[in-house]
């Protein structure tokens, strides 16, 4: 066991539980001054909700002894047998437990990344019971798919070093499914539903990108080399999205806007999240660039296909993460990471292959869980709060207190 890398992996499981409450910042602001709390409480109870069903078995279906290379079996229970001792297949200098609670952390603000689809119409309990079985359905058999021993896209040689397909395109798809499922705000398109705090979005912003640093660079499990370079791709993409989506703004719309800058430099966050541990520095500007105008055009055209995204999580974390697991598949070298593979502009086509082949299945599992599941839960519970309590705002209807006083 190695105390540097240890403390390295704990730091970054620190900073990449921040990104949850940055996340509830980031939302809140865009959101409707009548439902700001409403809008963090999703974000903050996932915390609590994923990290119980993370110690009982999410751990053991998304990284436990595999089955058929579909899931984890439920052997680590409870985090039975999951102790202080490094666990070599995952991470061999570290405590097994750091790696869980690290991972954990990923588990936690994947289902909350949703949130931003259906802001200010979809009921809470609701939510929280769509959570667990999200977590249950869709979040664990795709982490055992990538990342767990045995798993089938592991297996093939599909790369994602930090979640791309893992976290973004599975929350970004079923964001989707949910927008549809829930239906329009009401008012939407016709009312101002302007962001009510734009520097409390800002202030989310910089909290996620001081966060995804231990999301990306604390992904080498070690503190090494990896980690720095995967550190300096991060900050590199993150930068060059924010420029490339605040410039495609000003020249689409005449003006460059706080907003799209506090987009754009998550926009570049999420692309690079993949390639984060395979590329170089060139690498990773040119995926931020593109990532950024990507995004940015994803979400001019929302308006054409009908469905009310609130806070632009399609445009921004699926548009975003197909983009960074497709690039990972061009941009990858192994002068970077020799346990990684070589990209197409390295001469080899076959990793893009593997990286369209995952992105495909990935969207359409995601997608038509998530939609079936809503469809169920539409009949049982349904998701979206009454006309009345829409009007009201989430604050009061659902939680009965008020962001603001005055």
């Amino acid at each position: 066991m190695n105390s540097g890398d240890t403390a390295w992996l704990l730091v970054s499981a620190a900073l990449v539980m921040l990104m949850t409450p940055g996340l509830a910042f980031f939302y809140g602001g865009m959101v409707r001054k009548k439902n700001i709390l409403g809008t963090i409480m999703q974000s903050f109870i996932v915390i609590g909700l994923i990290s119980v069903e993370w110690v009982l078995v999410g751990y053991s279906m998304s990284f436990g002894p595999d089955h058929a290379g579909i899931i984890g079996d439920l052997s680590w229970f409870g985090l039975r047998g999951v102790g202080l001792a490094p666990f070599k297949d995952y991470a061999a200098t570290v405590p097994h437990q750091a790696f869980m609670v690290y991972q954990m952390m990923f588990a936690i603000i994947t289902p909350a990344l949703i949130t931003g689809a259906i802001a200010e119409r979809f009921k809470f309990s609701t939510f929280i019971v769509f959570t667990l079985l999200w977590a249950l359905l869709v979040y664990n058999p795709v982490a055992h798919w990538v990342w767990g021993i045995g798993g089938w896209i592991r297996n093939m040689g599909a790369l994602d070093f930090a979640g791309g397909t893992v976290v973004h395109i599975t929350s970004g798809v079923s964001a989707l499914a949910a927008a549809i499922m829930v239906g329009k705000r009401k008012g939407y398109g016709t009312e101002n539903m302007s962001p009510h705090n734009l520097p409390m979005t800002v202030l989310g912003a910089g909290i996620l990108w001081f966060g995804w640093f231990g999301f990306n660079a604390g992904s080498a499990l070690a503190a090494n080399e990896l980690a720095t370079s995967a550190f300096v791709a991060t900050h590199v993409a993150a930068a060059a999205a924010t420029l490339s989506w605040v410039f495609a703004e000003w020249l689409h719309r005449g003006k460059p806007t706080v907003l799209g800058a506090a987009s754009g430099c998550v926009a570049g966050l999420v692309a690079i999240t993949p390639a984060s541990g395979f590329v170089e520095p060139l690498g990773a500007l040119a995926i931020g660039l593109c990532g950024g105008v990507l995004c940015y055009s994803a979400i001019m055209l929302k308006g054409r296909f009908g469905y009310d995204d609130s806070l632009d999580v399609v445009g921004v974390h699926c548009v975003g993460g197909t983009f960074g697991a497709l690039a990972t598949g061009l941009f990858a070298t192994t002068a970077v990471n020799a346990a990684g593979a070589n990209g197409l502009f390295y001469g080899n086509p076959k990793l893009f292959l593997l990286q369209l082949l995952t992105v495909v299945v990935v969207l359409a599992y995601s997608f038509g869980v998530s939609f079936v599941l809503l469809k169920v839960l539409d009949k049982v519970m349904g998701l979206r709060v009454s006309r009345e309590d829409e009007l009201m705002g989430l604050d009061l209807s659902e939680h009965g207190e008020a962001g603001y006083n005055w």
